[in-house]
């Protein structure tokens, strides 16, 4: 089976691509803690789920906060772009993000309430679609498999740090187009525009922008989906025009106010949720639609976010 996988993976990413993150991948699940950004890497730490729910039991907060981790709500942004193409103008783009499925199941069935209902024209998914950062993947593929019954096409997404590169064959098979370090182009009427993703960049490092961005012509419209913000600098240089990314959860656990406690990211707080400007290129960094560690959510409810592209 690991040889098929591997097979396919060198098939469809390259071989020294899909050998680089499967090795990273097994290397993880050798280790307590991840080689990721952090050592002491809290999603990799798993006693931390039952100290977050015992110091919200004491509080009196669980109940309210596992409860909120279900109200998904649906955020309406205009993003008025210089060098968007007149056909796009309204274009309409669905962004979920981490939905974490096989850990959600109140959010899970939110969403299959609420997504037959909404009309854009692509969906595009930031990653983290399984619970744990490492492990089996079935659970999370069967997940995927059922919110993918409620999306409508042409559907693209790039992989998390909760992910496994072994998620990509069966989410193709799926009709989703994973973009790992590459680009597609998308054309209305006579003119195009180019979507393009990266690998994380935030756990498993191998992220190449670069790459991602070799195919887009000089001076055209060109959106990037990252799981993480965290490469906002690079996109921003690179010459994308919008960043949408996830990861951050908002801070999942918050502060009246939406004060995030912590974001779990190497970039400025405003840019953890929500829509942001860097330099001339625009972003939105969603809450996600599900909750990573524990199901809970407090001063942060979750989202999906219906992106409206306008000519300035």
């Amino acid at each position: 089976m690991k040889e098929t996988i591997m097979s396919k993976l060198e098939q469809r990413l390259g071989r020294l691509h899909a050998r680089q993150r499967l090795g990273i991948e097994t290397d993880q699940e050798a280790r307590i803690f991840g080689p990721g950004l952090n050592f002491f890497h809290m999603e990799n730490w798993y006693s931390i789920h039952s100290v977050i729910r015992t110091s919200l039991k004491l509080t009196g907060l669980y109940r309210r906060a596992a409860a909120n981790a279900a109200k998904i709500q649906i955020r309406h942004n205009d993003f008025h772009m210089q060098r968007l193409p007149k056909s796009f103008n309204g274009f309409t783009l669905l962004h979920i993000s981490d939905p974490h499925v096989d850990m959600n199941e109140g959010a899970m069935r939110r969403l299959a309430e609420i997504l037959p209902g909404l009309d854009y024209d692509i969906c595009v998914l930031t990653g983290d679609y399984r619970g744990g950062t490492s492990g089996p993947i079935d659970a999370a593929i069967s997940g995927m498999d059922r919110l993918r019954s409620h999306l409508k096409g042409p559907i693209y997404a790039v992989l998390g740090n909760h992910d496994s590169i072994r998620m990509v064959p069966p989410l193709e098979d799926m009709g989703i187009k994973m973009l790992l370090n590459e680009c597609e182009a998308i054309s209305r009427d006579d003119q195009t525009i180019y979507l393009a993703g990266i690998d994380d960049a935030h756990y498993y490092r191998v992220d190449n922008i670069e790459k991602a961005a070799a195919d887009i012509p000089d001076d055209s419209f060109s959106i990037l989906l990252s799981h993480t913000p965290e490469v906002y600098r690079h996109a921003a240089h690179a010459g994308f025009d919008l960043l949408l990314s996830g990861h951050t959860h908002g801070g999942q656990i918050c502060l009246p106010g939406s004060i995030p406690i912590t974001l779990d990211a190497a970039l400025p707080r405003r840019m953890g949720s929500g829509s942001w400007k860097y330099h001339d290129m625009q972003g939105y960094t969603s809450v996600g639609a599900g909750s990573s560690l524990v199901a809970v959510r407090l001063n942060c409810p979750p989202e999906i976010a219906l992106h409206h592209l306008r000519c300035a």
